[in-house]
């Protein structure tokens, strides 16, 4: 019997695969398509969301494969275009991580693309990322600084929050 196989959808779960091969050797979980970042395992997401030289490659090698420019070692040789499309997807990926491990805290209730997968994120970042971007979470009225938070003009909460992230990373890792 003949069957119809979608090309676009074949190669779309082969990067997927090979996205998420380093992934699935570090962490020893399993990753696919739908995996959000709330589905991350608490060890895997603090790792990534730490920012450094190593956790950089792992997001790295994800969007690289993603959108089939190679692996994420190779993220110098890419042209300038290239790699600043890579890098924009990270940041945009990191802040995704960075909100979730508050979320988790308690300290944000939701946050802009919680339930797109880290796969969406990447291959839909130029439709989805400039309304994601344009907000960031409201803190959560049971964290200690809420009357702070509401204290400060709707330009200044966005740099509140992102204050937290060092914090966030701490209390997250105890």
């Amino acid at each position: 019997m003949d069957q119809v196989v979608d090309l676009e959808k074949a190669r779309r779960e082969s990067s997927v695969r090979r996205g998420y091969r380093n992934w699935r050797s570090r962490f020893g979980e399993e990753f696919g398509e739908a995996t959000r970042a709330k589905d991350l395992s608490a060890s895997t997401l603090l790792f990534l969301s730490q920012g450094t030289e190593e956790t950089a490659f792992y997001l790295y090698d994800l969007i690289m494969n993603l959108l089939r420019l190679g692996s994420g070692f190779e993220i110098r040789e890419l042209s300038p275009e290239d790699r600043i499309g890579v890098m924009d997807r990270y940041l945009f990926l990191l802040d995704r991580l960075r909100f979730e491990l508050m979320r988790r805290l308690g300290w944000v209730d939701a946050y802009p693309g919680e339930n797109h997968s880290l796969a969406e994120l990447i291959t839909s970042y130029q439709a989805l990322a400039p309304a994601m971007q344009a907000r960031v979470p409201d803190l959560s009225s049971e964290h200690p600084d809420y009357p702070a938070y509401c204290a400060v003009t709707a330009l200044e909460k966005e740099s509140f929050i992102r204050k937290l992230i060092p914090a966030a990373l701490e209390a997250f890792s105890r």
